[in-house]
């Protein structure tokens, strides 16, 4: 089992930029696709972006299509959100994830998340 800690949230006004960090434990990080979800008050949650192992392949939702990206640096067990544009409807827990094959939904270890806040 792998630990995932996200970091990086916070208050940001609208248009503004965070990037968030997944940092992982474990030596088989750089063999697993990663992805970013998000759950906002009250809905349920939703897929925001993966990346595959070695950071080749990436795939985002159509929300967030253009003003995210998602990076991965394998040599420090590490995957990033990079959100820019940010948008009122974007305010949510954000949270990594580790993917067991590429293409599937099997996410199998999941962090504790982090409060992104965007103000209008």
């Amino acid at each position: 089992q792998v630990q995932l800690v996200e970091s990086g949230g916070g208050l940001v006004q609208a248009g503004g930029s965070l990037r968030l960090s997944c940092a992982a434990s474990g030596r088989t990080f750089s063999i697993y696709a990663m992805g970013w979800f998000r759950q906002a008050p009250g809905k349920e949650r939703e897929f925001v972006a993966a990346i595959s192992w070695n950071g080749g392949r990436t795939y985002y939702a159509d929300s967030v299509k253009g003003r995210f990206t998602i990076s991965r640096d394998n040599a420090k067990n590490t995957v990033y959100l990079q959100m820019n544009r940010l948008k009122p409807e974007d305010t949510a827990v954000y949270y990594c994830a580790r993917n067991t094959a590429w293409g599937t939904e099997d996410y199998d270890s999941w962090g504790q998340g982090t409060q992104v806040t965007v103000s209008s």
